[in-house]
């Protein structure tokens, strides 16, 4: 599902460059569940920015799916986006002014989806993560472990490749970041390909397979007992 292999990133900081990923290889299988944990600054961001084709690596290359993404072109980035990544934030990343539901149809509505069968497509999502009485209410309106749901709904709806997790539960108290984890935990059980970055070994340790990164460099590849 996923392949890098030599995957490096410099930035230019004025005359200084900043190498954030050094030659990182490693290869995650489909319905692989993978967390992916490193210190502050360690390049756990800017590895999940590659995967999940907001960034272009410097040196190295990237398949997603089959399909080498490391060179496309931004068009072609957002189109693969769209249609092969589902992604679920730290903070949500909900639009304010719009309902669970119509949060949830908008990747549909980005690929054109009609709005009959967007809606159906939203709402099954969201009775999948138990919000099914939720369909019409506001991120204002629901807790954080509930907004945390309507995002991993939103992520599910276009049937991604894989689901990319940025610290889903940082901003959760420990009761609904392991309800959170629980539904990682039953979509990993369905045959999904998740990939969670986190600094919470709690969390790390709920994933089938740990990537240690450090220095923007890969020091560990292990399978959690």
């Amino acid at each position: 599902m996923i392949r890098v292999e030599n995957l490096s990133k410099t930035y230019r900081l004025g005359t200084v460059s900043v190498e954030a990923l050094r030659g990182v290889s490693f290869h995650i299988a489909p319905g692989e569940f993978v967390a992916v944990i490193g210190p502050s600054g360690s390049g756990k961001s800017t590895l999940l920015h590659l995967l999940g084709c907001l960034d272009v690596p410097t040196g190295g290359t990237y398949h997603l799916d089959g399909s080498e993404v490391s060179r496309l072109r931004p068009d072609d980035l957002a189109r693969i986006r769209n249609r092969k990544v589902g992604f679920v934030f730290q903070s949500y990343n909900l639009l304010p002014r719009l309902t669970a539901v119509e949060n949830v149809e908008l990747p549909l509505l980005y690929r054109g989806v009609r709005p009959a069968a967007r809606y159906a497509r939203a709402c099954e999502c969201l009775e999948r993560v138990g919000l099914g009485n939720r369909l019409h209410h506001l991120p204002s309106q629901l807790s954080g472990g509930e907004q945390q749901r309507v995002a991993i709904a939103r992520a599910l709806a276009g049937d991604p490749a894989v689901i990319l997790a940025d610290e889903p539960t940082g901003n959760l108290d420990s009761r609904s970041g392991g309800e959170i984890m629980d539904l990682f935990a039953e979509l990993h059980a369905a045959g999904r390909t998740l990939l969670v970055v986190t600094h919470d070994m709690a969390v790390a340790r709920r994933a089938q397979r740990l990537l240690r990164i450090q220095d923007g460099s890969l020091v560990g590849d292990e399978r959690v007992a």
